[in-house]
């Protein structure tokens, strides 16, 4: 923590014995807990641990079977998401709730638009966005869409929209899983200034790092339970925090493994199209993991949709395994053996409502139905496989995994392409709102595909995970690559000093 804001010796917001039950799951066992105001107050837990869950019956999605809500000493009822605005209580989540094709200024004051004898007032509407958006730090037009907005910035539009009610209470839930350094930066002023008011804010966060910097508490979940809050941060000793959250010591949870690199696998040769200013050319061996960092907008994602033929390239070359090849569909790329885990895991990773085993399957079932009728004995055994292999956490194949955390969802979606052909893995933000031990195992399958002699190509906007877990690092900054570093020469600040535009 960078600085110091008296808190009130009082709780706020008061959770007392909170308990919630779905069909054969207790989510959270008996949870109490406290937040002041002028405090930011960290939650920090594996995913599953009952960290949102908490934040649902804090914004009334989840009724508790049992125990009570507090504020400011009086006791809440929260039977909607407008009962909990009303009382002053605004959750900012993970996944957005944005109207892509509406404007940035209808989306932040969507609920309360401005009017004038019943007819919106667009040059208020307007106004305030602008004054909003300043106090974000952004420059962004109002008037447009949200769906033309890059991830980071939408997820500014989020927060945007929440601190527009004015809450006493406000819970953060991965605020800077999409954010690039500089929003993020942004973003913890505007959360400093709010301890500064007096708000009561919680803060849910996988990053330890966000925890020292930002938070005057911390508690750890595990298992539904509140099972630790550690009263002062600074000083507290790191590796009793992660044995906190995960039961278990995990002394490196990056556990880089050196192996044999092999002969040239990818080579992408003058590439050109959306998002990128100049033709980019790199090459990736067999064993290696590349890591590509840079900041949000620099080209990365849209790298790699041009390579994996999701998007049409207007110029350049593949040559895989000495071949050269034209990838005008995902589906050629996968059939060729390259595959790509996207960092918008919900949108364009998995099949929400889909099963575990129908998501896993998706893509390896045209191996085992010729006749083009599904084989669901075989598909069943292919999920019961990788499931007991990556030790996914899901009561069985049939589970729908929209249901799944985070990390789990990861690992049905490698899973879909370990069940296929693939030699060049490209990952983008693999452990985007992943907790630290289910990383440590996601990175573990990543140097196991590395030592299977697989490519792997990885996209961080982390700069200690791709300093982690790569052999050599690419730099990207507004559309080019303009920096190619060894492990051994990949330190912070070179990296940033590459990033940075100019």
């Amino acid at each position: 923590m960078t600085d110091t804001v008296t808190a009130t010796a009082d709780p706020y917001l008061s959770l007392d014995n909170i308990t919630v039950r779905f069909p054969g799951v207790l989510a959270l066992d008996g949870v109490s807990l406290g937040v002041r105001t002028g405090e930011v107050h960290g939650l920090m837990g594996e995913n599953g641990a009952g960290k949102s869950t908490l934040l649902k019956v804090l914004s009334g999605v989840n009724q508790p079977a049992g125990g009570s809500l507090s504020l400011d000493g009086v006791e809440q009822q929260f039977s909607s998401t407008k009962a909990a605005i009303a009382a002053g209580v605004a959750i900012i989540y993970q996944e957005l709730h944005l109207v892509p094709e509406l404007t940035v200024a209808e989306n932040l004051m969507l609920g309360a638009m401005p009017n004038r004898f019943g007819v919106l007032d667009e040059r208020a509407l307007v106004k305030r966005a602008i004054s909003e958006l300043d106090r974000l730090g952004e420059k962004i037009d109002p008037n447009m869409q949200v769906k033309h907005l890059s991830i980071g910035q939408r997820q500014m539009i989020e927060i945007g929209k929440a601190l527009m009610r004015n809450a006493r209470v406000i819970a953060f839930d991965e605020p800077t899983s999409s954010l690039s350094s500089r929003e993020t930066e942004q973003l913890f002023r505007i959360i400093r200034g709010l301890r500064a008011e007096g708000r009561a804010i919680v803060y849910v966060t996988h990053r330890m790092d966000e925890v020292y910097e930002l938070c005057d508490r911390v508690t750890v979940f595990r298992d539904g339970r509140r099972i630790e809050t550690f009263e002062e941060v600074d000083g507290l000793d790191r590796d009793r925090l992660i044995s906190c959250m995960v039961g278990r010591s995990i002394r490196d949870v990056y556990g880089y493994r050196t192996r044999d690199i092999g002969e040239v696998q990818l080579q992408v040769k003058g590439l050109m199209g959306p998002g990128l200013s100049e033709p980019a050319s790199f090459e990736v061996r067999k064993g290696e993991i590349v890591g590509f960092f840079g900041l949000v907008g620099a080209g990365r994602s849209e790298l790699m949709k041009l390579i994996y033929g999701a998007v049409k390239p207007a110029a350049g070359e593949i040559v895989l395994k000495g071949e050269t090849r034209r990838f005008s569909t995902p589906r050629d790329a996968v059939r060729a053996g390259v595959a790509l885990c996207p960092e918008d895991r919900k949108q364009e990773g998995i099949v929400a409502i889909a099963s575990v085993s129908d998501n896993l399957n998706i893509s390896c079932r045209r191996h085992h139905n010729a006749l083009h009728i599904l084989d669901a004995k075989k598909e069943a055994a292919t999920a019961s496989e990788f499931i007991a292999k990556l030790a996914i956490k899901t009561r069985n194949g049939n589970t729908p995994i929209g249901t799944l955390s985070g990390g789990n969802q990861q690992k049905v979606i490698l899973s879909r392409w370990l069940a296929e052909r693939i030699d060049v893995f490209l990952m983008d933000e693999p452990t985007r709102g992943i907790d630290v031990g289910a990383r440590s195992e996601i990175y573990g399958l990543l140097y196991g595909l590395a030592e299977a002699g697989r490519t792997v190509i990885v996209v961080s906007s982390d700069l200690t995970e791709v300093i982690g877990v790569a052999d050599r690092v690419l730099v990207m900054r507004e559309g080019k690559i303009v920096g190619n570093l060894p492990k051994a020469e990949a330190s912070p600040d070179q990296l940033i000093k590459l990033a940075l535009p100019g």
